[in-house]
């Protein structure tokens, strides 16, 4: 394993919901780096009383992202892909099948606006993938959980999800906090679609490194210290702080 970038005496803090797990791997290609699972989610929005509301559930504490608060979603299935083989038709297939499984909601693939594509840093942990889309419903949509994988569910605003979660109330894993900051710039839900239909969907490909304050860093495209895994080079910013307290967006490069 390649050495950090920039590591102290600080003892290292860790948010609870920082899913990230070793980051010593600088690297796909190094020894003891689990390959990527490929897979797909889709962001549901609806207008409600308190302006946009996504819908969101409530991961079964015993599996996967368990006692996480996420969208729907899973792995692409050998089954999801067509005859070409075409990956980004498979996930619009595989997030739509989800859906359904997870929710009960059934949901057009070609109403999916592609929103953003996730790949977490090089670990041995296991590492999605992650193609997310959005898409509007409208009226009351029945949702139908099994109470077995999903454990909950509720229609959120996503900036009050941010205030529950700094709170304590809830938990996110950071991509699901980054897309719920970039959902909460926008409202009604048509403008959101607008937004991602005028806009192209970021990639996020992330690098996780100590800084000396002890904080664990997730840093992308843009940040001074993404290119030297190092949190404490200076200039401009776009990663998430995962201190201990909560986590901190600090961002001068990106348009949300």
């Amino acid at each position: 394993m390649a050495e950090q970038g920039n590591d102290s005496g600080s003892k290292e803090t860790q948010h609870r919901n920082d899913m990230y797990g070793n980051i010593d791997a600088r690297g796909e290609g190094e020894e003891g780096v689990s390959k990527t699972i490929l897979a797909a989610t889709v962001v549901l929005l609806r207008d409600g009383s308190e302006g946009v509301e996504v819908l969101m559930l409530r991961k079964n504490s015993k599996i996967t992202f368990g006692g996480m608060w996420v969208f729907p979603g899973g792995k692409i299935d050998p089954e999801d892909y067509p005859s070409d083989g075409n990956v980004d038709v498979a996930a619009r297939v595989a997030a739509a099948r989800e859906t359904f499984e997870e929710a009960g909601i059934q949901v057009s693939q070609e109403s999916f606006q592609f929103l953003a594509h996730w790949t977490p840093p090089p670990g041995p942990q296991k590492r999605f993938a992650t193609w997310f889309f959005t898409a509007q419903v409208e009226g009351d949509q029945e949702i139908a959980i099994d109470d077995g994988e999903i454990k909950e569910h509720a229609w959120l605003n996503p900036a009050k999800a941010l205030e529950r979660h700094a709170n304590g109330e809830i938990d996110l894993v950071p991509p699901t906090w980054i897309t719920l900051y970039h959902l909460s710039q926008y409202s009604p839900a048509a403008a959101v679609i607008s937004h991602f239909k005028e806009n192209q969907g970021k990639t996020y490909n992330t690098r996780v490194v100590k800084a000396v304050s002890g904080d664990r860093v997730a840093m992308w495209v843009g940040d001074a210290g993404y290119e030297p895994w190092d949190a404490e080079v200076a200039g401009e910013r776009h990663r998430l702080v995962m201190s201990e307290g909560g986590f901190v967006f600090e961002n001068t490069v990106e348009t949300y």
